[in-house]
């Protein structure tokens, strides 16, 4: 999957955040329930709209921006 088919932006929807292709989901709220202690199959038994694939596909996107070498070089400056 590519950015665009799981994630959209655009300055109508919700002035700009960053939601999920085809809902007013934001993406955020992914990173809330992970982070709050619940289970993806938290998060989708309450968006069930959304698919796993795109919640996995949003996770692998995070995991390569953190991998990059440019961020890395960043944090040890």
């Amino acid at each position: 999957m590519n950015v665009a088919e799981v994630i959209n932006v655009d300055k109508d929807i919700l002035n700009g955040t960053p939601v999920f292709t085809g809902t007013r989901v934001p993406v955020k709220n992914l990173f809330d329930y992970l982070e709050a202690g619940d289970s993806l199959n938290d998060f989708l038994s309450d968006f069930d709209y959304i698919s796993r694939e795109s919640c996995l596909a949003v996770l692998k996107m995070s995991e390569k921006l953190l991998i990059d070498t440019q961020i890395h070089e960043s944090i040890n400056r």
